[in-house]
């Protein structure tokens, strides 16, 4: 299970791997870097509270934001990020995302159950 981990998770996530910008416990460092951790705990998350509760959709993109301006700051300037910070951006926005891509989801079943309604 732990090879499989260290072989699909980077590719599902397209993460770098960079080793200092992983987690590391015991010496072995994460099959995905710090701000893809993130990414899946909040997806992980979203997933499971979306039945109990969820922001609209103002609030789940606007959860997007952080990690956006962390990571495009750093990509366009000399300034480094911390791993906690990757973290806490990856966090925000897994959760914002999945909780996007489960508002629209639901909104267009809603629109299709409405449109078959209105054919009868």
């Amino acid at each position: 299970m732990v090879a499989w981990l260290y072989k699909w998770l980077p590719i599902f996530f397209g993460c770098h791997c960079m080793d200092s910008r992983s987690f590391h416990y015991r010496n072995t460092r994460f099959p995905i870097c710090a701000r893809c951790t993130g990414e899946l705990v909040g997806i992980l998350a979203a997933a499971m509270l979306f039945a109990f509760v969820h922001p609209g959709v103002l609030w789940s993109a606007l959860l997007l934001v952080p990690l956006v301006i962390d990571g495009g700051v750093q990509a366009l300037t000399r300034y480094e990020s911390n791993n906690g910070k990757r973290l806490v951006t990856g966090i925000l926005f897994g959760y914002g995302l999945v909780n996007l891509f489960l508002l629209t989801t639901a909104a267009t079943f809603r629109w299709g159950v409405e449109m078959g309604n209105r054919l009868h």
